[in-house]
């Protein structure tokens, strides 16, 4: 460790965010530039080093934290980019996206504000770029065999690199018009600007991965053709068949699912489109769900000019501290308040005047939804629920809503293109794509990985499975393999 009291002498402190004022006008990344070199190799002395470090644990990457915060005090940023590298493909994604369960893991967490570890992997990638530590880096010798990739999000991406690199002809199909997944289309640009993408997908491409986009495996091209043409499957399509909301009203015009509405304003920033379909502009809006999909609407919306903004969670309002008892240190705390930047721009811009906090609804559940003569919705009617979910009596609200957009979360991939039942591919109960200890399904030759088989999760779950079926993959055509393998199909998160 460089300084071996800077987590007693160093307080904790954040990339600073630019004004809300600011900010809301525009759809650049939320944080001040410039401003994170100057303070984060302080943070990175607040880091222990400690004997056993609970944040390798907390990360499904196995990141080497102790050891790229001790570089990044010493300002070795070529050593701290190859050690972080080393377990991450794309650490400049997960620096922007990723919730930090690195962060809850951290000894210090224990009775202080955790190390920055987050912000330190943000500051060591962009420095990478800058600094020219990050060159394609193509297979010496190719192996003869060829691997399609099916689906561009973190997960495919991660594996096609870690493939390629082994020596392995890869190709990545993408329904879209361009690679990315969610990052592209899902991820709204004032979380991570796209530029952070296509220099990744440039090194990818340098390194001899190439992309088919515009394709839709099922549908363009089918599932038998694929496995004649390649020697391995690796089916990497997310989990995007959204959750519905059945209540009465649902039909009407006006009420969307969030993945209906964030990829528009997106085409917007790319200048595909001049303006949204859907835009929110000068409307009611009510987000149904609580989660980072519906914070993403938020802060679309904000920024699209809504009259109002409210955004409806069934949880009550969680608390502001852990809740030793319920999950007590080291484990990844679901039920706590969090501040996100889209919260804190609705709070301070009073989008929801009826909110409980920022523009969040707590503990709130929808009924139904109300129209006018045109059939296009204009009310949203909600009530208060205890803990079971139960209503509670003498609760019920109206909420005016010209636009409605659901925010459920997702159950698994999306069936509609056949991609599924042309394979025979065995799933799980819950809608997932099964497979075994080895990434592999009932199918020869194809595997499965990302949220497609482990169900909706995070951006840093979703690169670890990237890298750990492209180890499988890279056995089952080699007979061994010497690529990282972070994680098997069955481990989850430490939470309770």
């Amino acid at each position: 460790m460089a300084d071996p009291k800077g987590f007693m002498t160093t307080p904790r402190q954040d990339w600073p965010r630019r004004p809300v004022e600011e900010r809301v006008r525009d759809w650049d990344e939320v944080y001040v530039p410039g401003a994170l070199l100057p303070i984060i190799s302080k943070q990175a002395d607040r880091c222990m080093d400690c004997g056993i470090p609970f944040c390798h644990d907390a990360c499904p990457l196995g990141n080497l934290i102790p050891e790229w915060n001790d570089l990044v005090s010493r300002e070795d940023w070529r050593a701290a980019a190859d050690r972080l590298h080393a377990t991450n493909n794309f650490p400049e994604f997960t620096g922007r996206l990723c919730p930090a369960p690195c962060e809850a893991g951290c000894v210090l967490a224990i009775n202080q504000p955790a190390v920055t570890i987050k912000n330190v992997e943000c500051a060591i990638a962009d420095r990478a770029w800058e600094e020219g530590f990050a060159p394609p880096r193509p297979p010496e010798r190719l192996s003869g065999k060829t691997v399609a990739v099916i689906g561009s999000g973190p997960t495919g991406l991660a594996a096609a690199q870690q493939l390629t690199r082994a020596g392995h002809t890869v190709a990545v199909y993408e329904r879209a018009d361009r690679p990315g997944g969610l990052m592209r289309y899902g991820i709204p640009a004032f979380k991570m600007e796209k530029h952070h993408l296509e220099r990744r997908l440039e090194q990818m491409l340098a390194e001899g991965t190439k992309f088919r986009t515009s394709t839709s495996v099922g549908r363009d091209i089918g599932a038998d053709e694929l496995r004649t043409r390649y020697d391995a499957l690796v089916l990497a399509t997310g989990a995007t068949a959204w959750r519905e909301l059945t209540v009465p009203g649902r039909e009407l015009a006006g009420v969307h699912q969030a993945m209906e509405y964030l990829p528009l304003s997106n085409r917007v920033c790319a200048g595909d489109l001049e303006a949204s379909p859907l835009s929110a502009a000068g409307k009611h809006v009510v987000i149904v769900g609580g989660g980072d999909t519906g914070a993403d609407c938020l802060g679309t919306a904000v920024r699209e000019g809504a009259a109002s903004v409210t955004q409806l969670d069934i949880y009550a309002l969680p608390e502001a501290e852990r809740d030793e008892d319920a999950e007590p240190w080291p484990t990844y705390p679901i039920r706590i308040y969090r501040l996100s930047a889209a919260h804190e721009e609705a709070r301070d811009l009073r989008t929801a005047p009826v909110a409980d906090a920022d523009a969040r609804l707590f503990a709130a559940s929808t009924l139904r939804f109300d129209g006018d003569a045109e059939g296009h919705v204009r009310s949203l009617h909600l009530v208060e629920v205890d803990a079971r979910r139960r209503p509670v009596d003498g609760t019920g609200r109206t909420l005016p809503a010209d636009l409605v957009l659901l925010a459920l979360g997702f159950s698994g991939p999306d069936r509609e293109d056949g991609l599924v039942d042309q394979l025979g591919l065995a799933m799980e109960p819950r809608g997932t794509v099964a497979r075994d200890a080895g990434f592999a399904t009932n199918v020869p030759g194809v595997f499965a990985a990302g949220d497609a088989a482990r169900g909706q999760s995070l951006i840093v779950w979703a690169i670890a499975e990237g890298r750990a079926v492209a180890a499988a993959v890279d056995r089952h055509l080699t007979g061994s393999s010497r690529l990282p393998s972070p994680i098997g199909p069955y481990d989850r998160p430490m939470v309770v």
